[in-house]
């Protein structure tokens, strides 16, 4: 019941997306600004994952969003006319472009660096962070007695998520930490449906043999 009650909240949700499109076709810019409020918690969620460490403290999430808008309000009139994707993952690929144009812009050749980007079937994104991604899984260990052990797990956290499979980790991502459904990724990343559920689920199970070896982790 709770999955299909997330779908039909999830088709709802792109119904609704459709219309605003449909108003900012009829020219209501104002529309577009709607929509763009509706996911931006979901939009600056990815930003923060997949912003570069080394940026941090140079830019803001929030000025990646804003400068994203302007990229989505200058191209609006050319998707509203073929519309390739949903609204939310037209949202979220110009926000991706640009976050990996200010890397590109503010790293230069250190961007070459392996494991930076990620290329999916739409273009190449920033990989999300995998401090970030270990800070999360990793969950708040507040007590003084296990700051210690939180270190050394978040080490070897992070060299287990490095040394994923690029696809697999992003599908992981993906999932638990952008929040997006099965019929977003498959999308995402040119697969099908079952392909894309079938691979997470293998991509899961990986992880989750792995880290039942680090003592202490899934306790």
């Amino acid at each position: 019941m709770i999955v299909e009650e997330r779908q039909q909240l999830m088709a709802d949700q792109e119904a609704s997306d459709k219309a605003l499109i449909s108003q900012a076709r009829a020219g209501n810019e104002q529309a577009l600004a709607e929509l763009f409020g509706k996911h931006r918690k979901r939009l600056r969620r990815m930003v923060s994952l997949r912003l570069d460490r080394r940026l941090q403290g140079r830019i803001d999430p929030s000025d990646v969003l804003q400068e994203a808008f302007l990229d989505i309000y200058r191209r609006h009139a050319e998707y509203v006319e073929d519309p390739k994707m949903p609204p939310f993952l037209w949202l979220r690929f110009l926000t991706g472009q640009r976050l990996l144009a200010l890397h590109r812009k503010h790293l230069g050749a250190q961007m070459r660096e392996a494991g930076r980007e990620v290329s999916l079937q739409k273009g190449a994104l920033p990989q999300a962070d995998s401090m970030s991604l270990a800070n999360l899984l990793l969950g708040r260990l507040t007590t003084p007695s296990l700051a210690a052990m939180r270190a050394e797990m978040q080490v070897k956290l992070q060299d287990v998520l490095n040394a994923m499979d690029p696809i697999d980790r992003e599908l992981l991502v993906l999932r638990h930490f952008e929040e997006l459904s099965n019929n977003e990724i498959a999308e995402i990343l040119g697969l099908q449906k079952a392909a894309a559920s079938n691979r997470y689920v293998r991509a899961l199970r990986r992880l989750t043999d792995i880290l039942s070896t680090m003592p202490g982790f899934l306790d």
